[in-house]
């Protein structure tokens, strides 16, 4: 006979009767045994049961500890989880987390504590893992906790960018503008093309750097590449305003990097220098100086106190139609204001009327309406993001076409010749003076690329030459076999219908990425991509410093820099935070230290 029981029972020491097995026959063993299995009540049966409990593992300490432990978990990973919810929300929409007064007694705990004990009212599943029903020791909820999670996401968003980017050439666009604590903040963009043809711009990072040198904003984008593993050999343009310390010709920042790069070809911020024209318009001209005056004048004095704002809303509001039928101009505030006010500002009030109903008045009115509306126009092209250097080039050459018609030579010598002809003579040579990069031969040769008209202004040999500037880009091969190639390309998107009515370098871009053209013809949409890294304005960058105005206003006037710097890649990036899976995030924030709670694995 075989007793399992008995051998398992010595095995692990729990025995229910001493037996020496050595020597003792089954016979005799059957004799030993038949007194003790009898009885239910018997220590043999006592033993039995112990031993089973013993075997069955759910029943065990270790099995108990370790189902504990995976509820924690659980509860753990859950709790992580509607806590990274809240901060999202708060992300995107750029609040402040904290609260004057956190304490269990306040009415009003701050955004970040209020907005997860809603969220616990209004889903019971968060409200089991968090707040009274989370450990004291495991609430989530420190400051600390907050800004590891909010530095985990922009992380995150950091590298989706990156990687993105990859190995392509990218742009460098950045400025500096001081914050509300009086600091310099150097925002930092970057701009390249995707893997789909298209112009892309992404915020990097905000660097608070002690001085505007040259040689500390060098110091910083350098440090800022290393930390991102990005390379100044990639760099194929730069676009800054036109300040000595960003232009510098010889100690300038743009100078510096072309030191070691050549190929960052720097460009002058457009819509900057659109602005210095419209500026140069105002001071150059004494007419429309004292126009300038006046406009400023009158706004000032009609809007200075509440009284007269609102007396203007009202008088808009009452007679806007009329006015706009009879092309009348109204002057009653100002008016009403020298019946209601003390003797200095009746004078000036009484001046301003005057002044405003002058002939010269509205005529200057009228001239720098039509200025200024094409000047507004060119401004709204150069911030759009997707922007490209031969678009712009376009834009420009047309509205910079103002003639000075003699044909409607106006019977007053004095408004035709001093104030008309002398403000357009002063459009086109700031016009001309302002936007010299168009003139260069660079982007002369880039302009050739431009697909308007079935491809116009063409020019193989224009091309050419510009394959040669970037030798880097270019091996000696290549050089020779890219006119061959330009020939057969032209011969080939000019018969083909899917290019036609395509009248952006942008737009041809991606219908060759679409169409699989930049593999048939990889010199050509090499030179493509090259001319749309140009940068045209840095509106992005100025879009940076609105969003930090928002992220970092006088209440949170202590925010610290790295703090300010993870929201605003969030706030500003966040098309692509909300492609970044939390799993991702909470992994790089479990990572970040040795933590109470292990993060369970998604199975």
């Amino acid at each position: 006979m075989c007793f399992d029981w008995v051998f398992d029972a010595k095995a692990y020491g729990a025995y229910c009767v001493q037996l020496e097995l050595d020597g003792i026959g089954a016979l005799e063993l059957n004799k030993e045994l038949s007194g003790v299995k009898s009885g239910v009540g018997s220590a043999h049966n006592e033993a039995r049961i112990q031993f089973e409990g013993f075997k069955n593992q759910r029943q065990s300490v270790e099995y108990s500890f370790s189902s504990r432990k995976h509820e924690l978990e659980v509860a753990y990973r859950k709790r992580l989880t509607s806590i990274l919810k809240v901060i999202r929300f708060l992300l995107l929409q750029g609040l402040p987390f904290r609260g004057h007064d956190e304490s269990s007694t306040s009415s009003n705990r701050g955004n970040f504590l209020e907005l997860l004990k809603w969220y616990s009212s209004e889903c019971p599943e968060v409200a089991a893992v968090v707040g009274m029903n989370a450990p004291g020791n495991n609430q989530m909820i420190a400051p600390k906790i907050q800004k590891q999670l909010v530095h985990a996401c922009a992380v995150e968003t950091t590298n989706a960018i990156l990687a993105d980017l990859g190995d392509r050439w990218f742009t460098l666009l950045l400025d500096e503008a001081r914050d509300c604590s009086v600091k310099e903040q150097m925002a930092v963009i970057i701009r390249y093309v995707n893997k789909y043809g298209e112009v892309i711009e992404r915020f990097m990072a905000v660097v608070h750097v002690a001085t505007t040198t040259a040689a500390c904003l060098k110091e910083a984008i350098d440090s800022l590449f290393a930390k991102y593993g990005l390379s100044v050999a990639r760099l194929r343009g730069q676009g800054y305003d036109g300040a000595s310390n960003m232009s510098g010709e010889f100690n300038g920042l743009k100078s510096l990097i072309m030191k070691e790069n050549p190929y960052a070809l720097y460009v002058h911020c457009f819509a900057h220098q659109l602005q210095l024209v419209v500026v140069a318009i105002a001071q150059a001209n004494q007419y429309v100086c004292d126009f300038m005056w006046i406009v400023g004048s009158i706004v000032n004095t009609s809007t200075s106190s509440c009284k007269r704002a609102d007396k203007l809303r009202q008088l808009e509001h009452d007679r806007k139609v009329k006015f706009l039928e009879r092309g009348e101009i109204s002057s009653e505030v100002l008016q009403n204001l020298i019946d209601d006010s003390d003797r200095s500002s009746k004078g000036l009030s009484r001046t301003l009327v005057e002044r405003m109903e002058r002939y010269e008045f509205v005529f200057i009115l009228l001239l720098m309406k039509r200025i200024l509306a094409i000047t507004n126009h060119l401004s709204t092209v150069l911030q759009e993001k997707d922007q490209n250097i031969v678009n712009v080039m376009h834009n420009i050459n047309s509205r910079s076409r103002l003639k000075r018609d003699g044909k409607n030579v106006n019977l007053y010598h004095y408004y035709h010749v001093e104030i008309f002809c002398e403000v357009i003579d002063i459009i086109l040579q700031e016009m001309d003076s302002r936007f010299s990069e168009t003139t260069t031969d660079l982007l002369i040769n880039m302009s050739c690329l431009d697909p308007r008209n079935s491809f116009s202004r063409f020019d193989a040999q224009k091309l050419v030459r510009l394959a040669h500037f970037y030798e880097d880009d270019f091996s000696w091969n290549e050089r020779m076999l890219v006119e061959q190639e330009l020939e057969t390309y032209i011969d080939n998107v000019r018969s083909d219908e899917r290019f036609e009515g395509i009248s952006d370098l942008g737009a041809l871009a991606k219908k060759m990425i679409e169409i699989m053209k930049n593999r048939v013809f990889p010199l050509v949409y090499r030179m493509i991509e090259l001319a749309l890294l140009i940068p045209v304005a840095t509106t992005t960058v100025e879009r940076v410093f609105s969003a930090m105005n928002i992220v970092k206003i006088d209440l949170r006037n202590r925010i610290g820099d790295e703090w300010m710097n993870d929201s605003l890649v969030v706030y500003i990036e966040k098309d692509v935070f909300n492609t970044v899976d939390n799993e991702l995030i909470l992994q790089r924030f479990q990572n970040m230290e040795s933590r109470r709670m292990q993060l369970l694995c998604i199975r």
